[in-house]
């Protein structure tokens, strides 16, 4: 009979029962790991999320006229945020072990803002006493400092007012499965590309990374988790020393300047020009200043954000042994994440802020999901960023290390995603369709974005307002956000019934639907200092 097949006998294994908490976590939100153990964890998050930090106002500060001197306080800046957007989300927000730090998403709104000509005409007044080079660097910061904050409204407005709370609510793991996965998988670009910058330093650092964690935990004595939880420690160690001893053994003297700047761990100019203590502090570039078209691109960005944030949450919850994070919890963490951009508007990161993909690997990888680790690392980055010159030490590791880790944690978030089929039938045609199809365009729409820019200059939608398009070439760019919003449309249009909502795992999740249906969500997700009396979750 088509279809159909003989009835499973009594011995046959059965299927792996789905999980509400993944198992065989270590440490979970609630429970801390010692002292030492959690400072050690907190500084190896702090050094996960250091590759972004440093690889985004390395790129865009030479752009803006800056030289070394102005990348160091940036990059100071940036941390300085990141530890505070950090503190405030795992305090305030989900409360979930997250790192609040840079994106790469708003990236290219930043770049049109460089490259807008109004800064190419100097200030007649202002030449006169000061560098024109730094004249026009502070004016580009100031004008992304303006569009940010403008920015941030939109976050701020469905997250504390609960829209996006009534959004997340038609969530499903069937849709729920491309948003996270290629909020994982969707970054390939930044991990092995990186490595291959310089292979002799990132293959070395990758094999290491795995051998570590992988494969010499099981010659170590059972309950001693050293070698699998501080394998990022040792490695970045072994790999940097490696790569020191090339560069002092005169191994990259007469190679091409590129290849220097990717090998060299004497060449990303920070320790230098960094200062002994700083404390970045609001508007130290100057006032902002404002332009609509500019604002309006860097909200799409932010939106952008917004949604591949969400399936950050999503597999955080997932690795941190939390159950699924209910939409009011979604809805808050996004309204802080808001604050977070506007912090970033305030300070002058030169860079929007969202849930580092990274950090969420990182979880995955130690199997701990402890809330003091991250805020212990939150710790690191601000003291970091006041003391400049040790802070710059760490920041100067070669990018290619970097990368190497990219590879294993976007990795694991991705997994994280695939993870939630266990929640869906896939002997559905239904549920293949909406994987298939979302997943597979979520790969090649941004893969045609990215190719027609990479060619042409500019992307496919170029009319003469470049702040336009932005608005429409960004969100097509990311591989999540299309995956994630076109799995999200087809899930709660195609032909629904009862049958249906098992098959795309609703009825897993309805005991999430609210805050107060599930008696775990207190010990995971209720705010301190006896808050939720004040702030209720719904």
């Amino acid at each position: 009979m088509a279809g159909g097949g003989p009835p499973p006998k009594a011995d046959e294994p059965a299927p792996h029962p789905p999980k509400d908490q993944l198992p065989k976590v270590s440490y979970c939100i609630t429970s801390p790991p010692p002292w030492p153990e959690a400072i050690l964890l907190g500084f190896q998050h702090y050094l996960v999320m250091l590759g972004t930090t440093v690889i985004i106002p390395t790129a865009l500060v030479p752009q803006m006229g800056g030289g070394n001197e102005e990348k160091a306080k940036v990059i100071q800046t940036l941390l300085f945020v990141a530890g505070l957007n950090t503190l405030l989300q795992t305090w305030f927000g989900t409360r979930l072990p997250v790192v609040i730090g840079g994106s790469y998403t708003f990236v290219a709104p930043t770049i049109s803002i460089i490259l807008s000509g109004r800064w190419d005409d100097p200030d007649p007044v202002s030449v006169c006493f000061l560098d024109p080079v730094t004249v026009r660097f502070k004016k580009i910061m100031r004008a992304t400092q303006g569009a940010l904050i403008v920015a941030s409204t939109i976050q701020i407005v469905l997250g504390f007012s609960g829209l996006w709370r009534n959004v997340a609510r038609f969530l499903s793991p069937l849709s729920s499965v491309p948003l996270v996965a290629l909020a994982g998988f969707g970054l390939y670009e930044f991990a092995f590309p990186g490595v291959a910058k310089c292979i002799e330093i990132g293959l070395p650092m990758l094999i290491v990374l795995v051998i570590f964690s992988q494969y010499l935990v099981h010659f170590v004595k059972p309950g001693k988790d050293i070698l699998d939880r501080f394998a990022v420690l040792f490695s970045v160690v072994v790999v940097w020393i490696f790569a020191h001893i090339l560069t002092v053994g005169g191994a990259y003297n007469d190679k091409p300047p590129r290849t220097q700047t990717s090998c060299r761990t004497d060449r990303a100019g920070l320790i230098d020009a960094a200062p002994w203590i700083r404390v970045p502090y609001p508007f130290q570039w100057g006032a902002p200043s404002f332009d609509a078209g500019e604002a309006f691109a860097m909200m799409m960005a932010a939106f952008v954000a917004l949604v591949e944030s969400t399936g950050g949450f999503i597999a955080a919850a997932r690795y941190a042994s939390a159950t699924a994070t209910p939409p009011s919890i979604l809805s808050r963490g996004v309204g802080w994440q808001g604050i977070a951009i506007l912090l970033s508007g305030l300070f002058g990161t030169g860079n929007g802020s969202s849930v580092s993909i990274e950090n969420a690997g990182l979880l995955a990888l130690t199997r701990v999901g402890s809330r003091r680790v991250v805020q212990i690392s939150a710790g690191f980055m601000l003291f970091f960023s006041v003391l400049g010159k040790f802070g710059a030490v760490f920041a100067s590791i070669p990018a290619p290390i970097v990368a190497a880790l990219y590879c294993l944690f976007f990795a694991y978030v991705g997994a994280a995603g695939v993870s939630f089929l266990q929640f869906c039938n896939l002997n559905s045609f239904r549920t293949k369709f909406i994987l298939g199809f979302s997943i597979f365009l979520g790969f090649s729409i941004p893969q045609y974005f990215n190719e027609y820019t990479a060619i042409q200059g500019f992307g496919p939608v170029n009319t003469g307002e470049r702040w336009f398009n932005d608005m429409i070439n960004v969100p097509f760019s990311s591989e999540a956000f299309v995956a994630g919003i076109l799995a999200f449309f087809l899930d709660n249009t195609m032909h629904r019934n009862p049958e249906v909502r098992k098959d795309r795992g609703k009825h897993w999740w309805d005991k999430f639907r609210s805050y107060k249906t599930d008696m775990r969500s207190d010990e995971f997700y209720s705010l301190p200092f006896n808050l939720n009396k004040y702030f209720p979750s719904v």
